[in-house]
């Protein structure tokens, strides 16, 4: 079958595509009662195009809040969020939608699939939503499916698919519009270690077939390795991580 489109980069000779992802100076705070805490403390990161990096760190320490300001789910205090070198400091909320849904795929810990609808419906209703045709939003389903080595599950919904058979469907819907980068906040938190290497396989050879980026938090030191870098939190701002 056809491999997943990969992402476009600059045509002309010697030009470098930009960070597919890049923060700079990011501080997210939240006021408790015990007063403002500070998860993201000064941010730097970025992640080149065909990129796959681990966020790895202890819980508590604000794996999912960096997740979430880099995908535009939350605005940072300071600091820059930039996708393919746009700027998403000065757009509005409906401009922030508009690049999330555009550029940025995620996948979560629970599949969050809609129980109601087949695992085709749930890869075809994001595609129809970002204006493409029923028609070549199945087509496109059915290959995301085939690709990720289910296509016989289509017409089961949710609770018909075993657990990793969930989060196959979950990333292929994640993908399914084409996205720069795909965020995934512990993908394989829920499975057991033989089905939670099936499900990384899976999404690593989607990665690497269409040029994604990706940024996955994980406490599995296992699938860390196997990615490009690993990056952990200290105090606040993203440094190296040591993978054993």
């Amino acid at each position: 079958m056809n491999q997943p489109a990969s992402p476009r980069l600059p045509d002309e000779p010697g030009v470098v595509a930009p960070p597919v992802l890049a923060l700079e100076g990011v501080v997210r705070a939240y006021v408790t009662a015990a007063g403002t805490l500070t998860v993201l403390n000064g941010v730097e990161l970025t992640v080149k195009p065909g990129e796959l990096v681990a966020l790895v760190a202890p819980s508590g320490v604000g794996k999912s809040t960096l997740l979430h300001v880099a995908g535009l789910l939350e605005k940072p205090e300071a600091g820059e969020v930039r996708i393919n070198g746009r700027t998403a400091s000065g757009l509005n909320d409906l401009a922030r939608t508009a690049m999330r849904r555009r550029d940025i795929g995620f996948v979560y810990q629970f599949h969050h699939l809609l129980p109601e609808f087949t695992a085709l419906e749930n890869i075809v209703m994001p595609q129809m939503i970002a204006g493409l045709g029923k028609s070549e939003a199945e087509a496109r389903a059915r290959q995301l499916l085939g690709y990720m080595r289910i296509e016989a599950r289509a017409d089961h919904r949710p609770a018909e698919l075993s657990g990793g058979e969930q989060q196959r469907v979950a990333i292929a819907r994640a993908v399914a519009n084409g996205p720069r980068i795909l965020m995934a906040d512990e993908p394989t938190g829920n499975l057991d270690p033989k089905t939670s290497d099936h499900v990384f396989a899976a999404l690593d050879a989607l990665v690497r077939q269409s040029g994604l980026s990706a940024l996955i938090a994980t406490h599995n030191m296992a699938l860390a390795a196997r990615m490009d870098r690993a990056i952990t939190l200290k105090d606040g701002k993203v440094v190296p991580a040591e993978i054993a």
